[in-house]
Formats: structure tokens, C-alpha cells, sequence
């Protein structure tokens, strides 16, 4: 079976600017790659260059087993920045229909399956009852689930998620969850770019980046203090020795510092 991703002495960035260079790593069918790392770190710069918005500057890159950008029809890709819902009167199942485009073409109308991959993706993200409200009238989390439901139906081989559980509350977090762990199981790849450790702590690989790769691996292997501080460059402190893969992370914030605590049996 092709991989999902191959990427081998990849350079990725923007003319006159190399973001991360060096990155050598494979994404199998049915497995998952989380990317950890601040803001500005490559995270989003390397999903662009995956789904075919940017260029490589060097090195190899095959996606699905062609150039990045060659197979529309076979990966879905949720950006952070979608402008366009707040411009456009578009309905939240306008929004999920889009998913469908790229294997309608330009003139094929939609079939009975195409609206209901639309209609189960509505319903496993919960927003059915949304389906007619325009998009810029829901809330942040509400919007966020409409365009994780338009991921879904588009019953993509590859998926590509940068940031997916933003404004998510916990109801619509653990929907995702459950949403893209099926998605594995149906064979799809899944790329995602989070700083959600707890969540990718849970990934077959994750990649630690800070404009360079730092380490890539099984989550239990590279999200260690040690390599945590390389990463993210914040303090960790080491809360529950005894037991492997307990530690809190404290990103310093416009503010009061943010603190993520992993695995720490007093929390739900």
C-alpha cells in the first residue's frame, strides 16, 4: 500500500526564509502524525507544504504517492484561517457540501451518497440541528465543529488538521476525538498540528518542532521534559516522577502562564 507521506532531506519555509530543514519522515496508511511545537515553529508551514500550498525549497516529498497537490479528491485539509464563511452567506451545510466538490467536478450534481457522507458527518459532529444557520451567526466552537464535519465528508485518504480542537468545549472535543479515531480505523492517514499534549501523546508518531525538528517518534519516547523544554523553551516541572509521561507543561502567555497538566490522576 502507498504511504501517506514520505518526506526525506525536505527543506520547507518561504522564499529567502527555510522554516525547518532536514525533516526526514513516513506516515503510513491508517496511522497518525501529531506535529507539537510553538507557534511560528513549522507546524502549519509543513501542512501547507503537504497539501500542495507551498513549494518545497529542497529535499523529496511524496504525498500519496505523487507530488503534494496531485490528488484533491483524496485529502482534506482544515486550515486555522477560513475567512471566507465570515464573507459569503453561507449555510453550515453549504459548508460541509464543499467537502464534496472535488469529486463532483464541475458539472456532476450531487448524488444520494454524496448528501448522505454530508448528513453523517453533521450528525457525528453534532451540529445537525445547525444545518440552515449561517455559518457567521454560530460561535466559535459551533463553527469549528462545522468544519470538522466538512473533514469527514469528505471520506479523504489523507487528513490534515491544523489546530482542530480550537474553541471545541468538551463535548465537542471529545466528538472529534471519537470522529478522527474512526477515520483511522476506515484506513485514512491523519497529519495534525496541535499543542495539545495529552492529545498527542495518544498519536503513532509525533514530530517536535521549534524551527527545526527537535526529535520524532512514538509520543511516549519524545514528550519528555528534556525535550519539551527544547521545544517549546518554558519551564517543566517534573510533578509525578513515578509514573512515566506525568509532567506539566507552563507556556508562558500574554499574561498569567498557561498550565497543561499531563496525565495527572487528580484531573479528569
Amino acid at each position: 500500500m502507498t504511504d501517506a507521506v514520505v518526506a526525506s532531506g525536505l527543506s520547507i519555509g518561504y522564499p529567502g526564509d527555510v522554516v525547518v530543514d532536514g525533516i526526514d519522515v513516513r506516515v503510513r496508511m491508517a496511522t497518525s502524525l501529531a506535529l507539537v511545537g510553538t507557534n511560528g515553529s513549522g507546524k502549519s508551514t509543513l501542512l501547507r507544504t503537504i497539501v500542495g500550498l507551498l513549494r518545497p525549497v529542497s529535499g523529496s516529498l511524496r504525498v500519496l504517492g505523487a507530488t503534494p497537490g496531485a490528488s484533491p479528491r483524496r485529502v482534506a485539509y482544515l486550515a486555522q484561517s477560513r475567512a471566507s464563511s465570515f464573507i459569503l452567506p453561507l449555510r453550515a451545510i453549504d459548508v460541509v457540501r464543499m467537502a464534496r466538490f472535488p469529486h463532483l467536478g464541475l458539472w456532476r450534481r450531487a448524488s444520494a451518497e454524496d448528501e448522505a457522507l454530508v448528513a453523517q458527518a453533521m450528525v457525528t459532529m453534532g451540529v445537525e440541528d445547525l444545518a440552515e444557520a449561517p455559518v457567521r451567526s454560530l460561535s466559535g466552537g459551533q463553527r469549528q465543529r462545522v468544519y470538522l464535519a466538512q473533514v469527514l465528508a469528505h471520506r479523504a485518504d489523507l487528513i490534515l488538521l491544523d489546530e482542530p480542537n480550537a474553541g471545541l468545549d468538551a463535548g465537542g472535543y471529545e466528538r472529534y476525538l471519537q470522529a478522527f479515531a474512526g477515520e483511522l480505523h476506515r484506513g485514512a492517514a491523519l497529519v495534525t498540528a496541535t499543542h495539545d499534549i495529552r492529545e498527542a501523546i495518544e498519536y503513532d508518531q509525533v514530530l517536535l518542532l521549534a524551527r527545526r525538528v527537535i526529535a520524532l517518534g512514538r509520543g511516549d519516547e519524545v514528550l519528555t521534559p528534556d525535550r519539551l523544554m527544547e521545544t517549546f523553551g518554558i519551564l517543566i516541572r517534573d510533578r509525578h516522577a513515578e509514573h512515566a509521561g506525568r509532567f506539566t507543561v507552563a507556556e508562558p502567555t500574554r499574561g498569567a502562564p498557561q498550565v497543561i497538566d499531563i496525565g495527572d490522576p487528580d484531573s479528569d
